[in-house]
């Protein structure tokens, strides 16, 4: 067997069929190649009218007029106490994570505390025998 090896030599010319491959080749790639468009939609391409040798200086201005702008926004933003005072902000100093918990902590000691408060209050009658109310009066119609 060793010998049918050595006897068989290929004698297929190598560049002809391997540039007539590529050939073939780039032009599959070039028949499936993207439009312009796709190409400017997926940012790779810049949509611009500016003369390709001045696209890289427009884009580094246009870049610095957007970091100037940030600046200024930032610059101009409220402090922390006004978005407390206008209840933008949460007032508390707990995480992000625990800030919903601790509300709901509040709102319910809110209502305990109104809750004993109701429980302490005077009766109509006893209002109306202080002086406080009129005979007749409903304070929770009326007021």
């Amino acid at each position: 067997m060793a010998s049918e090896n050595t006897d068989i030599v290929d004698s297929t010319p190598i560049s002809p069929v391997r540039s007539l491959d590529r050939r073939n080749s780039l032009e599959k790639h070039l028949q499936h190649r993207p439009e312009p468009q796709d190409l400017k939609n997926r940012h790779i391409l810049l949509d611009t009218t500016t003369a390709p040798a001045l696209q890289a200086r427009a884009l580094e201005l246009e870049r610095q007029r957007a970091t100037d702008n940030l600046k200024k926004g930032l610059n101009a933003r409220p402090e922390r106490n006004d978005l407390i005072e206008r209840n933008i902000l949460p007032a508390s100093t707990a995480a992000p994570a625990l800030q919903g918990h601790q509300k709901e902590l509040d709102l319910h000691m809110r209502a305990d505390s109104l809750e004993k408060g109701l429980q302490g209050r005077p009766s109509p009658e006893e209002l109306v025998r202080k002086g406080i109310l009129e005979e007749g009066e409903n304070p929770v119609k009326d007021g």
